[in-house]
């Protein structure tokens, strides 16, 4: 629970009640507001399937991003991410929430992209766990904490092309429940080539999932 003491916006530092981050910066946040591909969450004109997923589909049946991987959002990701400021995945599952409202189709489960365990060792939190926990009461859908494993540990993907990417996650997860007939969202901090996601979609399906959801939130374009 936040605190209801005065304290200073996250970003500006201006004095906020019960808050990270003060009105404005949460309205300058680079909120995706326009028509975007159903599938990857990349902006397109009249929210119509993009070329590259006309080509290629990814394993997962539909995606939904709430901002832009932009400033100010990537300070306040990176922030929780590497400095720890782990109250902010509240304010990203708040976020999340509200765009996501009631699901179309109900969902059964929300997964949490893993760490592999030395990385999780590491950093000492899953921020896409965090989220999910979070979001999972305000939007009345479990969330399955270990369902889903990282079995090895990747190297980063950041500055890699799309082609090494998916090389390096290929067979990267594995999913240790029976998900026959289930809907699940699977749930992330930032989608930047969907290779990550399209990876553990593919381990959920080999599980047995109908559907297949990623929620996240951050988009890189």
């Amino acid at each position: 629970m936040q605190s209801r003491l005065p304290q200073a916006c996250f970003l500006c530092g201006t004095r906020v009640i019960g808050q990270l981050l003060c009105a404005g910066c949460a309205a300058d946040l680079p909120a995706l507001t326009g028509g975007a591909c159903p599938q990857c969450a990349l902006p397109t004109s009249n929210g119509e399937i993009c070329g590259a997923c006309l080509k290629h589909p990814p394993a997962f049946d539909h995606a939904l991003a709430v901002y832009a991987y932009d400033f100010p959002l990537d300070v306040l990701v990176q922030q929780c991410k590497y400095a720890h400021v782990t109250p902010l995945t509240g304010v990203f599952a708040e976020q999340m929430a509200r765009r996501i409202g009631q699901p179309e189709s109900r969902i059964d489960y929300l997964l949490p992209m893993p760490l592999h365990p030395e990385r999780l060792a590491q950093r000492g939190f899953n921020q896409a766990a965090e989220i999910a926990r979070r979001l999972s009461p305000r939007l009345g859908i479990p969330w399955l904490p270990d369902a889903c494993r990282r079995l090895r540990n990747t190297p980063s993907q950041a500055g890699l092309d799309l082609q090494t990417r998916q090389r390096n996650l290929r067979g990267a997860f594995s999913c240790g429940i029976d998900l026959s007939g289930k809907r699940v969202a699977l749930i992330d901090d930032v989608m930047t080539s969907g290779s990550s996601l399209d990876e553990l979609a593919r381990a959920a399906r080999k599980a047995g999932a109908a559907e297949i959801h990623a929620w996240v939130l951050a988009r890189t374009l």
